[in-house]
Order: C-alpha cells, then structure tokens, then sequence
C-alpha cells in the first residue's frame, strides 16, 4: 500500500479542510474519526503520517499511540499531533519517542503541508 497522511479526529470540518488541502497537492488521503478508527486503518495497512488530534471523545490522541504501540501497529508511520492544546499535557509522559512534531490549531495550512511532505520524505528514504 502507497503512504498517505491519516486525519485522526472527531471534528469534521478539520478532517474535511485537511482532507482538501492534501488531495489537492496529490497525497492519499485517510480518515478517521478517531482512535479506533486510526486502529483498523493501520490494521488494514496504512502506513504514512498521521495527524492526530488530542482530544477526542472515547480513546484520546495519548492513548491512541500507546495502542498503536501495544500492537505493533507503530512501525513505518509518523505521528504529527494536530491539536488545540498549545502544550502536551501529563499523559504524553512515556510516549514522546513516538511523536514526530507537534502542530497547534489554528494552523498555517501551506506549513503543515510542507511539515508532512518532510515526514513523508523520511518515511519514504
């Protein structure tokens, strides 16, 4: 399977916008509405960047990478946290070698582009 850029997150004008953004530049694109979500398409074979959002209601972004982990679902993946929190809480304590960046909402679109063209690079080499 191809990379792509998965949107994790519960809003749907986010993953909507985001969505656009990508497609238009010629990246795959893959939603979840959130942490399960995120789960099945790595277990269907996504790999690539993922942009996760924080909070989310069910399984939030910190508990979704410890999944993710657990699992083994971790490898050949980039995780860009995409979220309204200016600084990661408490619960990112132990899972900080498995985020690749931390982008704050409202974001500059052309910058997380280019953000994720570089990890996607990386993945790539």
């Amino acid at each position: 399977m191809e990379t792509g850029v998965m949107i994790v997150d519960d809003n749907d004008f986010i993953r909507e916008s985001v969505d656009i953004l990508f497609r238009t530049a010629g990246i795959r694109v893959v939603d979840a509405k959130g942490g399960n979500e995120c789960l099945s398409q790595l277990e269907a074979g996504f790999k690539g960047v993922i942009l996760l959002d924080v909070m989310m209601p069910g399984m939030d972004g910190w508990d979704t990478i410890r999944n993710m982990v657990a699992r083994g679902l971790y490898e050949g993946n980039a995780i860009l946290m995409l979220t309204a929190k200016e600084k990661p809480d408490i619960k990112m304590n132990g899972i900080q070698e498995y985020i690749s960046d931390y982008i704050t909402k409202p974001f500059n679109p052309m910058e997380l582009l280019e953000t994720v063209k570089f990890y996607s690079k990386l993945l790539t080499t």
